[in-house]
């Protein structure tokens, strides 16, 4: 019985300072997407409805779905997806605690429910699709899209 050695760290596959840089600069921007989502619909959720049915709170609601699902699809990875869901939790919720005057922005009315409580679902669904579609991917693919081939 021997001991396995590792290989030298030079052997191993590393991403350049580059390729981090820019990978932290994707991640960063997928990030303040979701904050900045998040601060728009805070104050836009009531702007649009028909009857009863706010309008604008399910096309945030939709939007953040669209950016959790694309962008973890994109990046090829959960964090991808996670980031913007707690970018928009971050800003949506923190808009919805009120000050000290009392005075609140999103308000505790239809629209303002179907906003904070449809987005959070959205959200989380998004993430879902991103988690699915990773697992479903095929192991070479992975590899592949890593830009190694091994086998």
């Amino acid at each position: 019985m021997g001991i396995t050695q590792l290989p030298p760290p030079s052997a191993q596959p590393s991403p350049s300072r580059a390729e981090a840089f820019i990978g932290g600069g994707a991640y960063s921007v997928v990030l303040l997407l979701g904050l900045a989502e998040g601060v728009v619909g805070s104050f836009q959720y009531s702007r649009a409805a028909i009857g009863r049915v706010p309008l604008g709170a399910l096309c945030f609601c939709v939007a953040i779905f669209a950016t959790c699902g694309l962008a973890g699809w994109a990046m090829r990875s959960m964090p991808g997806a996670l980031l913007p869901a707690i970018g928009w939790f971050v800003a949506s919720f923190g808009l919805a605690m009120p000050d000290s005057g009392g005075s609140v922005i999103i308000a505790n009315n239809s629209a303002g429910e179907w906003y904070l409580y449809g987005g959070s679902i959205c959200a989380l669904l998004g993430v879902g699709t991103a988690f699915v579609s990773a697992v479903r991917l095929p192991r070479k693919a992975r590899i592949a899209g890593r830009g190694g081939s091994r086998a």
